[in-house]
């Protein structure tokens, strides 16, 4: 899905307006109108459709957790790739001292200024979220989930 506007720090998360607005809202509003309906006519079928859309919403959240863990996994191991073409001793050596969350956030981080934000991520323990607002020319990554 192309996107219209550059990437930056502000704009960079997904909102996918069919996933996030109507199948969350249809869902919460069934498991409202479960609710609703138990409540004013209370029996076992009424109470197993709370259940029900429970478990829809559950499955909702899980699924859209699932995805952003895949898609971490592969961006750990796109940026390793990425950061053994590009570091230098002896920041090559320390690429398995960089978490997860400083990984993804050194996706954005164009080559000319990864070098320097390695280095800081290591030596300060920079968050994810630090890392992306340290990215002076971001790097887009359209093909996020």
């Amino acid at each position: 899905m192309p996107e219209t506007m550059p990437q930056t720090y502000a704009s960079h998360r997904r909102y996918d307006p069919a996933f996030h607005v109507f199948t969350f809202g249809v869902l919460a509003i069934s498991f409202g109108l479960a609710v609703w309906r138990t409540v004013r006519n209370p029996s076992f079928e009424n109470a197993w459709w709370i259940v029900v859309a429970a478990a829809v919403l559950v499955l909702f959240f899980r699924v859209r957790g699932y995805a952003l863990k895949v898609q971490d996994r592969i961006i750990r191991l796109e940026e390793r790739l990425r950061l053994e073409k590009l570091l230098a001793e002896p920041l090559k050596s320390r690429i398995g001292d960089l978490g997860e969350g400083q990984l993804v956030g050194l996706r954005f981080a164009p080559d000319g200024e990864v070098a320097d934000l390695v280095k800081e991520a290591l030596d300060e323990t920079l968050s994810c979220e630090e890392i992306k607002k340290r990215i002076k020319v971001w790097r887009p990554d359209t093909f996020r989930v």
